[in-house]
């Protein structure tokens, strides 16, 4: 399994993940409550799906710029990022999408299979005394 170079890229990747994750959850919902409100006609509901809305398009910047840099310790490809690469002949999607079945691993399982190049990797340090080591001087 591939383990990563430093704290600050598990930290990049996690935070990626789950800003992936906000998204996916955000924009149906401010869809939702647009839909309603207008239904209601109710002039309040509105401007909270709109903020909604406008909150969901800083997550999907936000998530765009920081999943850039989330690459596979193998291969070098941005795993959160939206490539038109082509997969691994065994990586399989969740729900049709490989970034999705990266992002909820990485949150819940600590490591992830790298649907580029399919090789496992582990949400950890690759050497934690030569870290700790670089701290102290």
């Amino acid at each position: 399994m591939h383990r990563f170079q430093s704290e600050s890229v598990i930290r990049r990747f996690r935070f990626a993940a789950f800003l992936f994750c906000l998204k996916l959850v955000l924009f149906p919902l401010s869809g939702g409550v647009l839909v309603f409100s207008l239904w209601k006609s109710d002039r309040e509901l509105t401007v909270i799906s709109l903020w909604l809305f406008a909150l969901t398009m800083l997550v999907v910047i936000l998530q765009w710029l920081i999943a850039t840099r989330t690459r596979c310790p193998l291969c070098l490809t941005p795993v959160l990022a939206a490539k038109q690469c082509s997969k691994h002949r065994n990586a399989r999607p969740l729900f049709g999408s490989y970034r999705l079945r990266a992002a909820i691993a990485i949150l819940f399982r600590d490591w992830f299979h790298c649907p580029y190049c399919n090789e496992p990797c582990a949400m950890e340090v690759r050497n934690p005394r030569k870290q700790k080591r670089n701290r102290r001087r």
